[in-house]
């Protein structure tokens, strides 16, 4: 029953897919991110089905804007949220206290709207480029780039002591978390490799390791350690580059 709470946790915070809600102890804290990959998976498995009945109805367009919007739907904008205060926090080239200051603001600033207008572009224009074949596969990217996140929560140096990914972080079961993320990583690349073909489980591989240490090496110059926002920007950007990943495997 702990570990069904701890689900929950992690459904009801990275989603809006309905799930009972429990009370946020420490004890089911402790394996709340272990469950993070899962909501990949459920947002994965809600794409396909959706696929499903626009290729049924023969509604091309909507199989295209949705393959972007769904994702934004399931999880709640919540990673899109702390990818837009990144790109204005850092597009105002303050010291790190300023740009952690902006993190803060609820405000939106003309950066994160352009920078929501580019992303949006480019996702749809790589969606548009992928077979109908691979669509399981951008399901094992949902996957792999929530337990990369998953990981960097627990184990990243943090830019604060008090937030989301500060509060998921102090009461994690660190090394449980820590294996449970690495299994999912491993099967979600196996799966893509599986369904998509040796180089596209190769180059997504590249390309995420890639944007990881990117994600490592940017957020401690510039803010000192990770935030929950800077988890939503990495696993944003991580899932673009991804799925561009895929579309260039096929050029290969």
């Amino acid at each position: 029953m702990k570990l069904l709470g701890s689900m929950a946790i992690a459904f009801s915070m990275y989603s809006k897919i309905p799930v009972p809600q429990v009370e946020w102890t420490k004890e089911r804290m402790k394996y709340a991110m272990c469950f993070f990959p899962l909501v990949g998976a459920a947002q994965g498995i809600l794409l396909y089905a959706f696929a499903l009945l626009a290729w049924k109805w023969e509604f091309w367009v909507l199989y295209y804007v949705g393959g972007v919007a769904l994702p934004i739907l399931v999880n709640g904008g919540i990673h899109m949220d702390g990818f837009l205060d990144v790109v204005d926090a850092r597009a105002s080239f303050g010291d790190r206290e300023k740009k952690l200051e902006i993190l803060k603001d609820p405000h939106v600033g003309s950066f994160a709207i352009l920078g929501a207008i580019v992303y949006v572009l480019l996702y749809l224009g790589i969606f548009v480029e992928l077979p109908a074949a691979f669509l399981p596969a951008v399901g094992g990217i949902y996957v792999l780039t929530r337990a990369m996140s998953g990981l960097s929560v627990v184990w990243f140096p943090k830019a604060k002591n008090s937030g989301l990914a500060a509060a998921f972080s102090e009461d994690a079961q660190k090394k449980t978390v820590a294996v449970t993320m690495f299994l999912f990583m491993a099967a979600s690349l196996c799966f893509i490799l599986w369904i998509a073909g040796t180089a596209a489980g190769i180059l997504c591989a590249l390309a995420a390791l890639a944007v990881y240490a990117y994600y490592y090496r940017m957020s401690i110059k510039e803010f000192g350690g990770i935030t929950g926002d800077l988890a939503g920007y990495f696993l944003q950007i991580c899932e673009l580059v991804l799925i561009a990943a895929l579309a260039v495997s096929l050029r290969i």
